[in-house]
């Protein structure tokens, strides 16, 4: 009986790992000139390397570009004659494409990076996807992939500079430029909705990571990017994926949340549901150091660091669940390259 009941209890829990489940965590490494690289699980919590680039970045400003703010003409920032690839974000479409999109500049773009795969190994052209067009900054960093299975769409998010002019007090309480949240849609990676404002928590923020618990239960990882301090993680729920988003203590704009994790200079969150915990994983860079949380709720999270293995010098990237026989061609071919 007590066996009958174990397993009654582990067929209860949502997306369990079973033995035909593996995992691809997408990752750069400094200096981020070399591609795209990839980690390995078995159980989502211990992670290894898959050996080998598996896509060198081809696209992205290499040239001077002028500043939106000051209209003097500026050179690409860091590794200004080569092409990087930063912050790769993967999901796997319906049909079981793969897509991902990339920082494809520090500063100097106004577009991110995309291409897709049918088995993360083979990559269709690179193309950069001009999703502020016209509206004035100076970069796109970190776009993040979700699909959508009740609009049958994909969202993409990512942060740009704002306007100096336009920064609140909040704002102010860091030294380094600001940013806020952006988004667009698509179906088909061909056309794409104009970009429209997303999360805005009246202060310097990026790297919004989304996820789906349910019908109408949403949750957005974000970063809190004021330097010096803050620079943790916080949570805001919507029960749609377009927002509007709120705090757990309903903070007013301009307001920090009251339950952040993540210690000081986090970013780059990414979240794995095994069984009926999440796990939340992000970068610590200084010094640079993966971290994750374990949380039920969303509410309160528990450092888990002595239940993961990341290797080092992993960078800023994204979970997507695979067969095992996927990862077992993964395997293969990064063998024989």
């Amino acid at each position: 009986m007590a066996l009958i009941g174990l397993m009654m209890s582990l067929s209860s829990c949502r997306d369990p790992v079973s033995e035909e489940t593996a995992y691809v965590f997408t990752s750069f490494r400094e200096p981020s000139t070399r591609g795209l690289q990839y980690l390995y699980s078995l159980d989502g919590l211990h992670w290894d390397t898959l050996p080998s680039i598996w896509l060198a970045p081809m696209v992205g400003n290499d040239t001077t570009y002028i500043d939106a703010w000051t209209g003097q003409v500026q050179a690409p920032k860091y590794y200004p004659d080569e092409r990087v690839m930063r912050d790769p974000s993967i999901v796997r479409g319906p049909d079981g494409t793969f897509h991902l999109v990339w920082t494809t500049q520090w500063m100097g773009s106004r577009g991110f990076g995309y291409s897709s795969s049918p088995d993360l190994i083979h990559w269709s052209e690179q193309r950069v996807i001009d999703v502020m067009g016209d509206i004035p900054t100076n970069n796109v960093w970190a776009p993040e992939l979700f699909y959508d299975e009740e609009q049958k769409q994909f969202l993409i998010v990512w942060s740009s500079q704002i306007d100096p002019r336009t920064y609140t007090t909040a704002d102010s309480l860091g030294t380094n430029s600001c940013h806020r949240m952006w988004y667009t849609t698509t179906r088909d990676f061909e056309t794409f909705a104009p970009a429209q404002r997303y999360y805005d928590p009246g202060f310097n923020s990026i790297d919004g990571y989304l996820l789906r618990r349910g019908p109408k239960d949403y949750v957005l990882v974000v970063k809190d990017n004021r330097k010096p301090g803050f620079s943790n993680l916080f949570c805001v729920f919507s029960d749609s994926p377009y927002g509007p988003f709120h705090t757990v203590d309903n903070a007013p704009a301009g307001t920090t949340p009251t339950t952040t994790f993540g210690r000081t200079y986090s970013e780059g969150p990414c979240a794995l549901q095994l069984g009926d915990e999440w796990i939340i994983y992000f970068d610590q860079y200084h010094p640079q150091e993966y971290g994750a949380v374990a949380t039920r709720d969303f509410l309160t999270f528990t450092p888990i660091p002595e239940r993961i293995s990341v290797p080092a010098n992993h960078k800023h990237g994204t979970i997507v669940q695979v067969s095992r026989k996927q990862l077992d061609a993964l395997l293969e071919y990064a063998k024989n390259r």
